[in-house]
Parts: structure tokens; sequence; C-alpha cells
């Protein structure tokens, strides 16, 4: 299990299996117990800093000592009014969605099977990507050649660049001539077009959902 805390900066399909929200039995737990200790243990810096090792070992125990027993004789009316107010809203969403226990188990299923085909798109909307990332490639809209002067003060560097920008501009056209006979467009898409749009959106969301996988 993954605590609540933490659990939001896992991917969604890493939240069915371990976010607290889906695992049987831990709904109202936020699994963020030690969290809670360590923010009240955190006060005894101030008090304890400047004490001998004995008086802050003394400190110490007696501060955990309360909260054992404070925590111990609060704990029968935290199970009860937790219990409650599952039972509550069990029966509130019950009354307003009708659901019922199946249901839920269901969409659980359907949520994930959602999320695992997005690991790959259709093979068509592939080809989309790959085809808008090469028309927009600067190897087809900013070549470097550069200017007069570089070349007059130095010929043999600016033909490696023209040798090497004209190299990727006839891999770049014949690339995506071959992704535009497999999709069977007739017209290149135009740059800022509405299917150039469309797909580009749809790359910058793949890198998005690799990246928080």
């Amino acid at each position: 299990m993954v605590g609540m805390f933490h659990g939001h900066t896992h991917n969604c399909k890493c939240q069915l299996d371990w976010h607290p929200m889906y695992i049987p039995g831990t709904r109202h737990t936020e699994g963020e117990g030690c969290e809670h200790v360590f923010s009240s243990s955190n006060k005894l810096a101030c008090s304890t800093r400047h004490t001998s090792p004995f008086h802050q070992h003394q400190t110490i125990k007696e501060h955990f000592s309360f909260w054992d027993t404070g925590k111990y004789a609060t704990l029968s009316n935290f199970v009860w009014n937790h219990y409650c107010e599952a039972l509550n809203s069990i029966q509130t969403l019950t009354a307003e969605l009708c659901l019922t226990d199946e249901d839920l188990v269901q969409f659980l299923k359907d949520e994930y099977v959602y999320l695992d085909r997005l690991k790959l798109l259709p093979v068509r909307d592939q080809l989309c990507i790959h085809y808008v990332e090469e028309v927009g490639n600067n190897a087809l809209t900013s070549i470097p050649t550069g200017s007069l002067e570089e070349i007059n003060n130095a010929l043999a560097v600016a033909r490696i660049r023209v040798d090497s920008s004209y190299a990727k501009l006839q891999h770049a056209e014949g690339l995506v001539g071959h992704i535009k006979t497999q999709l069977a467009v007739d017209q290149w898409w135009e740059i800022g077009g509405p299917e150039y749009r469309c797909f580009k959106e749809e790359a910058s969301l793949g890198k998005y959902r690799t990246a928080s996988r």
C-alpha cells in the first residue's frame, strides 16, 4: 500500500493496485500513521536541543509513553467512528447512484483495462503522430546551412554542415513520404492545420503518459 499523501504522485494504474482508496478495508485510512507520529515528536526538538543526553532520552520516552496511552484510550472511538462513517457513505451512495457492490468492482476492472490499453495507441494514430513529428522536424523547417561569412572563413566546416543538413532533409522527406503512403494522405498536412494540431497534441500527451508511468 502507498500512503494517501504520496499515492497521487504515482500514475493512475499504480493507484488502482496500491492506493488505500482501492484496497478493501483501507478506504478511510490514509496510511500515513508514521507521519502523524513524526509530526508530533518533532516538537520535542525545541525543548531538548540544549539538554543533556539523559534528559533528551527521558523527554522522548515520556512523550511516546503519553502518546501510546492517549491513542489506546481513543482507539475504540476511532474505530467506531470510522465504521459508522463508512456505513453512512455506502448507504448514501447506494441510494443516490443505484449501484451494487458488483458495479463498483466492475468499474475498477474497466478502468484498469482502459489504462492498460493506453500503453500503445492504435497503429494509425501512431503513424499520424510520427508523421506530424517529422513534418514539423527542424530538418524540414530550419536547416542550419551557415552564413556566407562563415563559408568564406571556413569553407570546409560550412561544406560539412551543408552536407549534413541535406542528408537530414533527404532522410526526413523519405520518412514523411513513407508514412504518408501508409496513411494514404493525398496532400501534406499543413503545419497548424486541424489534423496536425490533433496528433501534435496526442504526441505531447503520449510523452506525458510515458513520463507519469
